[in-house]
């Protein structure tokens, strides 16, 4: 299925799901494990109708959920097609369905909550390194590309964060070459920048705002916050 553009995905109106990185991601109170896994397990059920699932964490009081579609057709600017992980019609059909099911069950979404982390690394050669971050992140050499045209990083499993590479020419090296990308849903954005200004931190960028925010800590590293627009919030044209 073709990936969904950012405004596509928005007009679907998500209440529930937040768009960040790659995935659309909810996460939903529960009073206890039991109450958990009853929700998780009628949302498997839709899932079985779908032919499709989402990935499920369980902790103490929430189920977060993340959905995205590892067959989605992306085209380039040379209308090449490539096979990638991102959202698709399945992921917004059933978003939709299971937040029906969370009604049905009676558990609330916390759509604020949600948060993704990313790293990046500056390179000019990443097709060189990756196979040596592949090999020390997850231990398999097909996670160099894994959903995605690059030779980004993926664990298939999810158990580490999407390392991805920055392209840049040689030079001598930087006072950092990694960065830290954090994915918050709109709402929560401007606090969680003023926490961290209030912390210490410094917004050092801000042109690509409120999509992207970039902030220092006292030592000068950089992280970036990343906004996506929310599935919800999309004025009605």
């Amino acid at each position: 299925m073709n990936m969904l553009k950012g405004e596509e995905i928005a007009e679907a109106k998500l209440t529930d799901w937040r768009k960040l990185a790659q995935g659309l991601h909810a996460r939903y109170l529960v009073d206890d494990f039991g109450t958990g896994a009853r929700f998780v397990s009628a949302v498997g059920e839709a899932g079985d109708a779908l032919g499709h699932h989402p990935s499920v964490s369980i902790g103490n009081g929430y189920v977060d959920l993340k959905l995205v579609s590892a067959d989605a057709i992306y085209r380039d600017d040379e209308g090449t097609e490539h096979v990638v992980e991102w959202v698709t019609q399945q992921d917004v059909d059933l978003a939709r369905r299971i937040t029906e099911i969370a009604a049905d069950h009676k558990v609330d979404a916390d759509p604020a909550s949600v948060s993704v982390l990313e790293l990046g690394l500056d390179t000019g050669h990443s097709a060189t390194i990756a196979p040596v971050w592949a090999a020390l992140l997850t231990g398999n050499a097909e996670a160099q590309g894994h959903g995605s045209p690059s030779d980004e990083i993926r664990d298939g499993t999810g158990r580490i964060p999407n390392l991805w590479f920055g392209d840049t020419d040689e030079h001598e090296t930087p006072s950092q070459r990694f960065h830290v990308e954090v994915y918050v849903a709109p709402e929560v954005a401007e606090q969680r920048i003023a926490a961290a200004v209030a912390a210490g931190g410094t917004v050092v960028d801000d042109s690509g705002a409120p999509s992207l925010t970039v902030i220092a800590d006292q030592d000068g590293n950089t992280g970036v916050l990343c906004v996506a627009e929310s599935p919800a919030t999309k004025p009605a044209s």
